[in-house]
């Protein structure tokens, strides 16, 4: 039986693993990276480490199975990133130099850690928090997104959150689909940046 619970310190191995076995549009990413916690640096970690009380998991049987993590400051998320988090992998990772179409997986998550995306003003005016969720085949096809959402959702509510956003990866189908039916709107230039290669929703709470 799968339950839903806030984030513990000794969660952090299973949700890096969970990162990388969902990090290629939502399939397994072991292929393309050697180090198997890139992923994961980038995009659940540090909200364990710096956020855990936005931090939810899915647990059965076998472990954490899944994770929804995030931040309902945004440009306050950024800048605490910018001070804990990004100078030690900065110089665990050095910068890729070269022509980026060379690049390897590994390479262009080192260039997002030295260059991290941040949220546009119009983005985050609108939609100040912002998700990242993940779900292992295991437990995928049985509403525990839908849980996992509803939750995270009803708890920044109570917080006061005005609106959260997200992106996608534009080849994940299954989770575009998600996001649609779970009351995200795709959004649009000028709100984000037309050469994003993501697709980002965003719900007014």
């Amino acid at each position: 039986m799968a339950e839903l619970r806030g984030v513990r310190p000794g969660d952090l191995d299973q949700i890096y693993e969970i990162s990388l076995l969902t990090g290629d549009a939502g399939q397994d990413a072991s292929a393309l990276h050697g180090d198997r916690r890139l992923i994961g640096h980038i995009y659940s970690a540090p909200y364990v480490i710096l956020s855990p009380e936005t931090a939810v998991v899915v647990e059965d049987e076998e472990g954490v199975a899944g994770y929804i993590v995030g931040a309902y400051d945004t440009p306050a998320f950024e800048r605490l990133l910018e001070k804990e988090w990004w100078p030690a992998l900065r110089n665990a990772f050095p910068a890729p130099e070269g022509d980026e179409v060379a690049w390897n997986a590994d390479q262009r998550r080192s260039f997002t850690i030295h260059n991290p995306r941040h949220a546009r003003e119009q983005l985050v005016g609108a939609f100040p928090a912002h998700i990242h969720m993940n779900l292992l085949p295991r437990l995928q096809g049985q509403g525990m997104g839908s849980r996992l959402l509803d939750l995270w959702i009803s708890t920044a509510r109570r917080a006061g959150v005005k609106g959260v956003h997200l992106g996608a990866n534009a080849g994940n189908h299954n989770a575009l689909r998600f996001w649609g039916s779970r009351g995200f709107h795709r959004l649009a230039p000028p709100i984000v940046d037309p050469a994003d290669r993501s697709i980002w929703f965003g719900q007014t709470l």
